[in-house]
């Protein structure tokens, strides 16, 4: 297959010679990297990028441009955190060539097929590099990466350039001027009309370009501001002449004025894109919260009897994956998404539940599949496995995208309950607070009630109110309790 390919590549290169003569530049070879593929083997299900492969056209020597791949669904841009090749290594089939940070985790980019790396294009460290963009050059013989010139760097520069046009969001025309905005909110053109503002001068920060109140009530505050801050500037400026014929130099035993001390934290870009969700989440999904509190002690001695006598160890969080799964089966309406094509909710086929791990670069959602069909010691073996990986940054792909349901558990912080945001496309999210000891009415064995001490949990359901009603999410913190005072049926 060598042999073949050096041949095919000797002939590619004679009829080419033989054509630069007639005014064609054809330098093609065979694809020697394969830029879109990481170590998870990413499918088809990501962005394709239109040349994230490109061969050289210009200088004398042939070369393979590589791109930023796209590593998952969302990925826009990606920081380059680690060079596992340096400029004239060799590079064999599976071999890692770098280390990337997208906006889920740190992934392995790997290659298919040999090569050298001739040139790199991101050095270590690079931030926010924009998927499609080069980040290094590759050559199939040792002795091209010579030939890497300047004028090839400029060739691929160019390209670049040229590229960057077609990732632009498109712009929309408000009085002749150039804006960002696509759909206006009602309560947004209400305060435009009764403040006279002119829509080409705002920015929308809403989902797909759909300008909000708060865009222009931002607008208000920041043009009020700078008004105050022209009618007081003479005031000032007066003050401070009169201040400096006086004197020069603050008073003796009076200490000068200390500016603010701060220090920026600097942003992981996996922190980025949950930041920007979060507040596209709270934006665009009408959120609606019901609560309800489940007594612990059953769960608690069922999880004493399960590691007594039969030498099972599952913690409080794995039979609430467990409990969740199993009323998302008797309630399937909840394990439904909203379809902003159809306008109209779809119910999921599995149940796939998210569970919220927290790690140094932020917070990461593992996935355990089928849930309601798995058994606590599966779930429980799974769980630790995924949230050590989490913490490691070595999920794969597969492993943190297209849950259905989500759990949020602080139960091991001294919080007792909180309100979750919802992580789209998934309509609700469960958050699980600590349980606490508390005096309540109980019937005795006499049938006598009685003040007694029980173990409680807060449970609060955030739900997508265009998917989820009052009575949808009821029926399953019904479901639920259930499942709490009947933990038997965790194993049927």
């Amino acid at each position: 297959m060598a042999n073949f390919r050096f041949l095919l590549q000797r002939l590619v290169r004679a009829h080419s010679s033989f054509l630069l003569g007639h005014g064609y530049v054809t330098n093609i070879r065979p694809w020697s990297m394969s830029s879109m593929s990481g170590i998870f083997r990413v499918s088809s299900i990501y962005k394709s990028i239109p040349g994230a492969q490109s061969i050289s056209s210009t200088g004398p020597s042939l070369h393979i441009v590589l791109h930023m791949p796209a590593l998952s669904p969302t990925m826009d841009q990606g920081n380059i955190t680690k060079w596992r090749k340096k400029e004239g290594d060799k590079i064999d089939v599976g071999d890692v060539i770098c280390e990337i940070e997208t906006d889920k985790a740190t992934l392995e980019f790997e290659s298919l097929e040999e090569g050298y790396l001739a040139k790199i294009l991101a050095p270590e460290g690079s931030k926010d590099v924009l998927v499609g963009k080069p980040i290094a050059i590759t050559v199939e013989d040792v002795d091209e990466i010579k030939d890497i010139s300047a004028d090839s760097l400029s060739g691929v520069e160019v390209k670049e350039q040229s590229s960057c046009k077609h990732v632009e969001p498109k712009q929309w025309e408000v009085n002749g001027h150039q804006t960002n905005i696509s759909r206006i909110s009602p309560s947004a053109k209400l305060l435009i009309t009764e403040h006279g503002i002119n829509a080409s001068s705002l920015k929308a920060s809403g989902p797909r370009g759909t300008l909000l109140k708060g865009d222009v009530l931002s607008f208000i505050n920041v043009r009020n501001g700078s008004q105050q801050i022209t009618s007081s500037e003479k005031k000032v400026l007066t003050s401070e002449k009169k201040t400096s014929t006086t004197t020069s130099s603050p008073p003796s035993g009076i200490p000068a004025p200390v500016k603010d001390a701060y220090k920026d934290l600097p942003n992981t870009q996996i922190r980025k894109v949950i930041a920007k969700r979060l507040l596209e989440s709270k934006q665009s999904t009408p959120h609606f919260y019901l609560s309800s509190d489940v007594i612990l002690d059953h769960l608690l001695s069922f999880r004493k009897e399960l590691k007594e006598q039969h030498n099972v160890k599952v913690s409080v969080n794995d039979i609430v994956i467990k409990a969740v799964a199993l009323a998302l089966r008797s309630v399937p309406e909840v394990n439904a998404y909203w379809s902003e094509e159809k306008e109209e909710a779809t119910m999921y086929s599995s149940i796939d539940i998210s569970i919220a791990v927290a790690t140094e670069k932020g917070l990461m959602t593992p996935i355990i599949r089928n849930a309601d069909q798995k058994t606590l010691s599966n779930i429980s073996s799974e769980v630790k496995e995924l949230a050590e990986k989490a913490r490691d940054g070595k999920l794969k792909p597969e492993q943190f995208q297209g849950g259905t349901f989500s759990i949020s558990n602080l139960g091991m912080f001294p919080v007792d309950n909180f309100c979750a945001i919802i992580n789209p496309p998934q309509s609700c999210i469960l958050a699980v607070g600590r349980g606490n000891k508390v005096v309540e009415p109980v019937i005795s064995s006499d049938g006598v009630e009685k003040p007694g001490i029980v173990t409680k949990m807060s449970l609060k359901l955030s739900a997508d109110h265009r998917v989820v009603d009052a009575e949808i999410g009821g029926k399953f913190l019904g479901a639920l309790s259930s499942n709490f005072n009947a933990l038997r049926r965790l194993f049927l």
